[in-house]
């Protein structure tokens, strides 16, 4: 059985792909790391990383590795939490990667009422540049222990998605735009128009490309932005027309929020989900299960 302490050593080298960083990040000396990584490749039979003076990278072996060695180490913290839980309260660290905007789930209080409650549990929050997809991929790898974001249709193999509220995308455009003071368009309104839109992975953008792609409508996308700030400046100047939530596009004076209403009955409808997403083939930590209760309470104000 690998030791617990070469699985996390082996697991850290990995997401740095560099060993002096992992020392780094671990606070020890890269032999001890080396060291570590070595043992673990004679214990296993096979070679965990290429790697020369310039580079690291995992071999098959490797990437075969990571995802069963993140589980073992949250096992073993699932352990060590459930301990430390009924000896002293809840401790430990949480993961979560959270979208821009969450619409009505207020992440911070979510985060102020939980740290309230769970002094000693570290959370992390990360805001994946990849978006929904990329945190996805998190949750079911085991880098992150939950996320809030957006998937459209079913949810990938690997992971447990519920739903926590939903609302209509709607597109802005700037006052002078020709479709400013509508009350809706269709989808077929808005051929040939240029868009500003997020980047591919992201949940509005999947649902937006799915709309269109049903509609047989090939979209211009300009400009690719990572922020509704952003996108609403470079629409509020004219330069495209944007789809956004509506709790977002409430916000932006700048610009006109216009409901599109789907082509035909059976069309996909641009709605915007906020969900939790936990990996099927873990049970969550002590301290996860606790931010979940508090997602749930929080539903059910």
């Amino acid at each position: 059985m690998p030791d617990l302490e070469a699985l996390r050593r082996f697991v850290v080298v990995a997401e740095e792909l560099s060993f002096t960083h992992a020392a780094r990040r671990l606070h020890v000396v890269q032999s001890g790391v080396s060291s570590a990584v070595a043992a673990l490749e004679r214990e296993l039979g096979a070679t965990l990383f290429d790697r020369d003076r310039h580079s690291v990278a995992l071999t098959q072996a490797g990437r075969a590795l990571l995802p069963e060695a993140r589980a073992t180490l949250a096992a073993a913290q699932a352990a060590a939490d459930a301990v430390a839980e009924a000896a002293a309260g809840l401790r430990g660290t949480l993961s979560i990667g959270t979208m821009i905007s969450t619409g009505s789930v207020d992440v911070p209080e979510l985060l102020g009422r939980f740290h309230q409650a769970h002094p000693a549990v570290l959370v992390r929050l990360t805001e994946a540049p990849g978006g929904s997809a990329e945190m996805a991929r998190a949750v079911a790898d085991g880098a992150l222990d939950l996320a809030l974001l957006s998937l459209p249709g079913e949810p990938p193999a690997g992971l447990e998605v519920r739903q926590l509220e939903e609302e209509p995308l709607l597109l802005i455009c700037a006052p002078g735009h020709r479709l400013a003071g509508s009350r809706s368009v269709s989808v077929e309104a808005l051929a040939g128009e240029t868009f500003v839109d997020f980047p591919a992975g992201w949940g509005t953008r999947a649902i937006v490309d799915r709309v269109f792609a049903v509609a047989g409508i090939d979209r211009q996308v300009a400009f690719e932005v990572a922020n509704y700030d952003t996108a609403a400046g470079l629409v509020g100047h004219g330069l495209g027309v944007a789809f956004m939530p509506a709790s977002a596009a409430a916000g932006m004076s700048a610009v006109a929020g216009v409901a599109v209403t789907p082509q035909g009955p059976d069309s996909p409808v641009l709605t915007w989900r906020i969900q939790v997403a936990t990996a099927a083939s873990r049970r969550p930590s002590a301290a996860a299960r606790a931010f979940l209760a508090g997602l749930r309470d929080n539903q059910l104000r």
